[in-house]
């Protein structure tokens, strides 16, 4: 199976999905990467240009992650964005990387950038409908990203709502946990919700909730089973 991650941000691969990901490439899967705004500008404690850059590609070799494709969208501001020119760049990502599954942000998460990726990715993964010549998606998932997803305060939302748990055990889990630590200036002491404790934490609550040790818990939006 081919996989597609469409993320806003550097970082945003390894809290929503990292262990999943490596999982999967470690059992013979492809994962590729389609990243919004790689510079991050806006971030707190952001390193250096260069480090930046060298921290994410490090993060996505320790993932499996094989082709990337780097948006230079500004942070924080995908909301000025022409929604056309976000669906564009992950209509290219599917395009080139012809996934079978996409995994993005859910819709309801607070972070403006994810909320924007989001409804851009749920555009582009339509793609197949109006060239004839593109694979339909089979899959589309959306993803937790802790200290964002969790944070839905607008009821009129529907929040995430798990409905697919794919078990890491503590490899997955240990591996997350260095892809993370790839970045500079990312994880938080404890309680924070990027902490070591409070990852390891939410990745037993998803193993409890799921019948094994560690998991990571997505959402399906789009299911297409063929015979």
């Amino acid at each position: 199976m081919k996989y597609l991650l469409v993320a806003a941000h550097p970082d945003d691969e390894v809290l929503g999905a990292g262990a999943a990901i490596y999982k999967l490439t470690q059992s013979g899967n492809t994962a590729d990467i389609c990243i919004m705004s790689g510079s991050a500008d806006a971030r707190a404690f952001r390193p250096q240009d260069d480090e930046l850059a060298a921290d994410m590609f490090r993060s996505f070799e320790i993932l499996g992650i094989e082709k990337s494709y780097i948006g230079s969208f500004p942070n924080i501001r995908l909301n000025n964005v022409d929604h056309l020119e976000l669906v564009r760049h992950i209509e290219n990502a599917i395009r080139q990387s012809a996934p079978d599954v996409v995994i993005t942000h859910h819709p309801a998460d607070v972070n403006n950038d994810h909320l924007h990726t989001s409804l851009a990715c749920q555009a582009a993964v339509r793609l197949f409908q109006r060239q004839t010549d593109i694979p339909a998606v089979k899959e589309l998932w959306f993803m937790e990203v802790p200290s964002s997803t969790e944070w839905c305060v607008n009821t009129a939302l529907n929040k995430f709502e798990p409905d697919l748990f794919i078990e890491i055990g503590k490899d997955g889990l240990s591996k997350k946990l260095e892809a993370l630590s790839a970045y500079r200036g990312v994880a938080r002491d404890f309680p924070h919700p990027r902490s070591r404790e409070a990852i390891e934490g939410l990745a037993a609550y998803r193993g409890a909730q799921s019948g094994c040790n560690y998991a990571e818990a997505f959402q399906t939006a789009l299911r297409r089973i063929t015979f």
